[in-house]
């Protein structure tokens, strides 16, 4: 229980009011840590709770106005405001005020934020040292630096940024550290920029099943569906889980294989209770092919017998793809995967075969006309090509 971790009343108000009861494992295991002032490394997943793990006892801390003491940096503009959302659903019951920092906006808001005064600052590295460069913000009263997602920051080249807006902070601080994956770049930066630090880890697999043979298939983004389509009709399949980014994909997709005699299945979120029974029920029995996904059904779906699994769209966390592709390949039998990569996945494939500690095979379907692109090109030269049990005869 959130009670039994001796956090403040208000913040614990905050909590109950969000209708939290139960504290996730990072939550359970970093609070009492923050709460001690100790350093911390976080090594997590997106979906865990880490945004509560540190953010509760950073308002424990700050508890009312002040100057600038927390810096909570944050590697896209999407997470930033997710993470701001989150301080200030939790601090409703407070006298604290959190400003929100990022690039592709103007300038005016964030510096009439930093002019009235804020406690938490969350933001993007590019905009925040903007800031610091026009001298509308300073670090110079930080005591909490929170660093998130690092590994993404990594591959989105951010690292150097980050250094000098560490450099900016006091060296008296207390520093949080969250990061799916600790190559030897984080770790490096690890050694510099914590004091002590108390390491959490929370397990899951990384690796995926020797029982599945699993490839890239590098395209330029208009002729992905011409890809998946070639795909299908080499492959001697049983049945084919197709993963999707969004709900209007998985159903765009799932049309279009259906105008072309597939016998195909959608399930995601917009579906109805009835709908996902019905399409789950008919992928199981075989009378459905394809059923056509998003990250709902890749975990916690357990259906023998699944011959392939396709990532239409590169997952964007990496854990996810050891998910879905874990889908095939069940109770020792033999699986495939394959993933249609794009130039603008590439970042995402990086951090993939990082979290999996291992490359992924680039493949060319021979015989498909590809447009070229010289990206594309040059991910064939760099990494291993292989072939694969992908193809086991034609259809």
């Amino acid at each position: 229980m959130f009670e039994n971790l001796g956090l403040d009343p208000a913040v614990l108000k905050g909590v109950q009011a969000m209708g939290f009861t139960e504290p996730t494992p990072i939550q359970l295991r970093a609070i009492p840590l923050v709460l001690a002032g100790k350093d911390v490394i976080g090594s997590a997943q997106t979906g865990t709770g880490k945004t509560a793990a540190f953010g509760l006892p950073v308002l424990h801390h700050l508890k009312n106005r002040g100057k600038c003491r927390c810096l909570v940096l944050e590697p896209t503009r999407e997470l930033a405001a997710q993470v701001e959302t989150a301080l200030r659903d939790f601090s409703r019951f407070m006298d604290v005020r959190i400003g929100l920092f990022y690039g592709g906006v103007g300038y005016g808001k964030q510096r009439e934020q930093l002019r009235e005064g804020i406690d938490i600052m969350v933001a993007t590295p590019g905009r925040l040292l903007d800031h610091l460069e026009q001298r509308t913000a300073s670090l110079a009263d930080i005591e909490i630096l929170v660093l998130d997602e690092v590994d993404r920051m990594l591959d989105m080249g951010f690292l150097p940024d980050v250094r000098r807006i560490i450099r900016k902070c006091p060296e008296k601080r207390q520093t949080l550290f969250f990061s799916a994956t600790i190559p030897p770049e984080i770790e490096r930066l690890t050694t510099w920029v914590l004091k002590d630090p108390e390491t959490i880890e929370i397990g899951m697999r990384r690796s995926p099943a020797e029982t599945v043979s699993h490839a890239l298939y590098p395209v330029i983004e208009t002729q992905k569906f011409d890809l998946l389509i070639a795909l299908l009709e080499r492959t001697n399949f049983d049945s084919v889980l197709i993963f999707t980014r969004t709900k209007f994909g998985a159903e765009r997709i799932a049309r279009r294989l259906h105008k072309l005699n597939h016998s195909v299945a959608s399930l995601h979120a917009n579906r109805s209770q009835r709908e996902r029974e019905e399409a789950l029920d008919g992928f199981k029995t075989g009378r459905y092919e394809l059923m056509v996904a998003t990250d709902i059904a890749s975990r916690g779906l357990d259906i023998a017998g699944i011959s392939h699994v396709i990532n239409f769209d590169v997952p964007q966390h990496a854990e996810d793809y050891v998910h879905r592709i874990g889908r095939t390949g069940r109770a020792q039998a033999v699986g495939d995967a394959f993933t249609l990569m794009t130039e603008e996945d590439i970042n995402h494939v990086r951090s993939i075969e990082r979290f999996i500690g291992q490359s992924i095979p680039r493949i060319k379907l021979d015989g498909f006309p590809y447009t070229f692109s010289a990206v594309l090109e040059k991910e064939f030269g760099d990494k291993p090509k292989a072939r694969s049990r992908l193809h086991r005869g034609m259809r």
